[in-house]
């Protein structure tokens, strides 16, 4: 294993046990808001992954799916701050 690969290798762990944390603010929660920001670290976090995914095995058809995933990201914590905005009526 080449150190390049050893890095990525070891970066991406790194990036998942950050995504799992969020991902226990985003069940936790205490507030809407809280929860906003931790799904668009997850959004975040998903890209850098997918993205480190393509660098380290040479799979550029996976670009299209970083694309897809940070417009899904950017709508979703856009109906977010929109549902906080006007509360719960």
């Amino acid at each position: 294993m080449s150190p390049f690969q050893l890095t990525m290798t070891i970066l991406m762990a790194l990036l998942s046990l950050s995504l799992a944390v969020t991902f226990w603010r985003l069940v936790r929660g205490p507030s809407i808001p809280d929860r906003a920001v931790a799904f668009d670290m997850i959004m975040t976090h998903l890209v850098g992954l997918i993205a480190m995914f393509v660098v380290q095995f040479r799979q550029p058809i996976l670009i299209d799916a970083v694309i897809v995933v940070s417009v899904l990201g950017f709508l979703g914590t856009v109906a977010l701050a929109r549902y906080i905005e006007e509360g719960r009526n």
